[in-house]
């Protein structure tokens, strides 16, 4: 059987095993890339992509022991994960979509993490409610590695000062770099690069690799990976109230 074949084995078991048998064949391919690569797969963290599912399944995927989510945006996150917060004290939420300077307090309130610091007025709008509420999500920084016109991220070129700045200027706790390679080139590529530059900027946590190609991520040096569908099925189409774009 095909590694994608195996991957989608539990779409034919009861739905109330998907998702432990999701998580569990997940963890499976992690260890198995990490241990190729001569790492412990204790130094990989599964951040689980719940965009535009409900309330109710990352609550059966915190039943069966994950503990770590990923959402992009704001809004969506606030209408489902206070309430899962209250109930699982250690649940870890993550910010991985683009992220609005009149969203930063919201963001800096509900998020643990904020994996799409991009450019330096959303930096400056993040410092500025971290002060305010006395709040210290851990930050990386999102790199276009491939320079798509189209695409949130700071260029290669700018991420050295822009790293600084973020350290110096705004004083945010930047902890680490994360990316999305383009849909049609070859990730490893990009996945090189980005860890590259992370060991450049001394920055120890790198977010890269999904559903597709999470495991070349591992080999590569990924310390998150961030799985949706291979987690939760096919997505349902979102549609949101107003869109989260860039400002």
């Amino acid at each position: 059987m095909s590694a994608g074949a195996d991957r989608l084995a539990p779409e034919r078991l009861a739905p109330e095993r998907l998702a432990p048998e999701r998580l569990a064949n997940v963890h499976q391919h992690i260890a198995a890339a990490a241990r190729s690569a001569g790492r412990d797969p204790a130094t990989v963290t599964l951040v689980a992509v719940s965009k535009t599912h409900g309330a109710d399944m990352v609550r059966e995927m915190l039943q069966a022991g994950q503990r770590v989510f990923g959402e992009n945006r704001v809004q969506e996150a606030e209408e489902k994960f206070p309430a899962l917060k209250a109930e699982y004290p250690d649940l870890e939420l993550h910010l991985i979509g683009p992220l609005q300077t009149n969203k930063a307090r919201d963001a800096v309130a509900l998020f643990d993490v904020i994996q799409s610091v991009d450019r330096e007025r959303i930096a400056g709008a993040l410092a500025k409610e971290m002060e305010r509420l006395g709040r210290r999500p851990a930050c990386y920084i999102q790199v276009n590695t491939g320079e798509e016109p189209q695409k949130a991220g700071v260029l290669p070129a700018d991420l050295d000062a822009f790293v600084i700045a973020c350290r110096d200027t705004h004083r945010l706790p930047v902890v680490g770099l994360m990316c999305i390679p383009p849909v049609d080139e070859e990730p490893a590529l990009h996945f090189a690069l980005l860890v590259k530059m992370a060991a450049r900027n001394g920055l120890a946590r790198i977010s890269m690799g999904m559903s597709a190609d999470y495991e070349m991520a591992v080999k590569l040096g990924a310390t998150h990976v961030r799985v949706g569908s291979a987690l939760f099925g096919a997505r349902p189409p979102f549609t949101a109230p107003s869109p989260e774009t860039h400002a």
